[in-house]
């Protein structure tokens, strides 16, 4: 085990529950926007300091990796959660994009699992950035957390009533992000459904297959004791 998988290994944990918590923290004055200001001071304080140990966390894995530019190129959700504090809550996809990973090969065996867990942080992450973004703009259409979210809902699931939406440049990015996220969710969910399909059909083809070879082995077994009959009745005829 190399010195950065050694690192992540211990501290993935830790980090996974510091992103919710930020998550939470950023949540609360966005979904509470009468929130008294020692808990908005409070939040906003939580939020900094569990974004200072990210980017902590960042340059240490930098540190370590063997090839570093190969990591930053294959870590684009922690870089932009560590350099863009309005994206500061993809740490938290990025945690769970970890974790996925380091499922490997039981990734298929609970992709349902992940794909809700992937689909309900998208959608939340989106309604609050969406709300932030929107409320008190002029000509707003998204201007409480049951807006936000219902008009997340619908455009992660590709359907887009259009009675809801972003008019502000940073919310329309955000819609954009959540489309093509939608757009790939989908392609999972069809994927996996195919994998499901085919591989329920071979497993029916190889029961087939092997009921046709107990079959044949049982037709085998009783042309051998037939030819065994005649081959003794060949020797009890007189000669």
């Amino acid at each position: 085990m190399s010195r950065l998988d050694a690192w992540e290994s211990r501290t993935r944990t830790a980090l996974t529950v510091l992103a919710l918590v930020f998550l939470v923290a950023y949540a609360a004055p966005i979904v509470a926007p009468d929130l008294p200001q020692p808990w908005r001071g409070l939040s906003e304080t939580v939020q900094t300091l569990i974004w200072a140990v990210f980017v902590v966390d960042y340059g240490t894995r930098l540190l370590l990796a063997e090839r570093r530019w190969q990591f930053v190129r294959s870590h684009p959700l922690d870089l932009a959660a560590v350099a863009l504090p309005a994206l500061r809550p993809l740490r938290l996809v990025a945690a769970l994009v970890l974790l996925q990973q380091q499922a490997g090969h039981r990734l298929r065996g609970h992709v349902a699992t992940y794909v809700a867990i992937a689909t309900a942080t998208v959608i939340t992450i989106s309604a609050l950035a969406v709300l932030d973004a929107e409320r008190g703009m002029p000509e707003a259409t998204i201007e409480s957390w049951q807006d936000s979210f219902w008009w997340a809902f619908v455009t992660v699931t590709t359907v887009g009533y259009g009675d809801h939406y972003p008019v502000t440049a940073e919310g329309r990015l955000f819609a954009v992000a959540l489309m093509l996220c939608g757009i790939a969710l989908l392609g999972i969910v069809t994927a996996s459904l195919a994998s499901w399909l085919l591989e329920k059909i071979a497993d029916q083809e190889e029961q087939a297959q092997a009921a046709t070879k107990r079959d044949m082995a049982v037709l085998l077994g009783e042309l051998r004791e037939l030819r065994a009959e005649v081959s003794a009745l060949r020797q009890d005829r007189p000669g």
